[in-house]
């Protein structure tokens, strides 16, 4: 069975920055990855990242994940998808650098989408990669769009699309970001309290309670990502969604299946 693990853009970027790559933290998350494949020999990842300072900064300047029309000035689409390929770089050499086999495949170039949702994608490279024992890193990118013209289809929205629409359906999904889901939000109010188990008894609470991105992120923030991996769970139910800190040692526990210390474990 497959592992999916998404480094967040916030981990791995300076998101009120312009293009700040934090580069100890990837080659840290790097090395963990690492670790764990020589744990276990028989791990499977598909591995995803968000675009962060990259290519939210482009995105949210120029409009694109609202639409543009055939005959608009798309240079803003150049330019975020040539930020997203920036970043996604930068990972993928840390990855080969640690001793991780990883091979980006660029989203983009093989999707559509309608009115910002995914209605097709050609994933016999992602299969292709697997069988090889390669490790696929894709990353939040841009779309053309059927409906709107343009859109922004999130790290999530792809791994959620490969979940549930293709042979790669994963027993688990590690969401790298902050070290845990929180009754409020723990970056403006101090009484804030991690949730360590999200089930049916209260998700809703919780998806009531999740705040928005501090900073530009045109795919929606914390709340959108719960409500997107919860679907998965109530659709998958064999499947747990971890969400953890950077922390390489977290990360491999995650990846092993071992028992976390800190974070959210989301799960039927």
């Amino acid at each position: 069975m497959y592992t999916f693990v998404k480094f967040g853009g916030s981990v791995i970027t300076d998101k009120t920055g312009r293009e700040a790559a934090d580069l100890a933290v990837i080659e840290a998350l790097a090395g963990a990855v690492a670790t764990a494949r020589a744990a276990d020999p028989g791990l499977a990842l598909v591995l995803g990242h968000g675009s962060g300072s990259f290519g939210h900064h482009y995105a949210a300047r120029y409009g694109v994940h609202r639409g543009m029309p055939l005959d608009a000035d798309h240079t803003g689409f150049a330019l975020t998808a040539a930020a997203a390929l920036r970043l996604n770089r930068i990972v993928v050499d840390a990855l080969l650098a640690a001793g991780v086999p990883a091979i980006s495949l660029q989203p983009s170039a093989a999707l559509r989408s309608a009115n910002g949702q995914i209605t097709h994608w050609e994933i016999t490279p992602i299969y292709e990669a697997l069988k090889r024992r390669l490790v696929p890193v894709i990353h939040g990118d841009v779309a053309f769009d059927t409906a709107q013209g343009t859109a922004i289809i999130s790290t999530e929205a792809l791994l959620s699309f490969l979940a549930l629409h293709s042979p790669l359906q994963p027993l688990r999904i590690v969401l790298v970001g902050e070290a845990a889901v929180y009754t409020a939000d723990p970056h403006r109010d101090p009484l804030a309290q991690p949730i360590p188990f999200i089930n049916h008894a209260n998700i809703a609470q919780v998806l009531h309670g999740a705040g928005e991105s501090r900073a530009a992120d045109v795919t929606g923030g914390m709340r959108s990502k719960l409500e997107l991996m919860w679907r998965l769970v109530e659709a998958l139910p064999d499947l747990e969604v971890c969400l953890i800190g950077p922390d390489p040692a977290l990360l491999v526990a995650a990846l092993l299946g071992q028992p976390l210390t800190s974070g959210t474990l989301i799960r039927q």
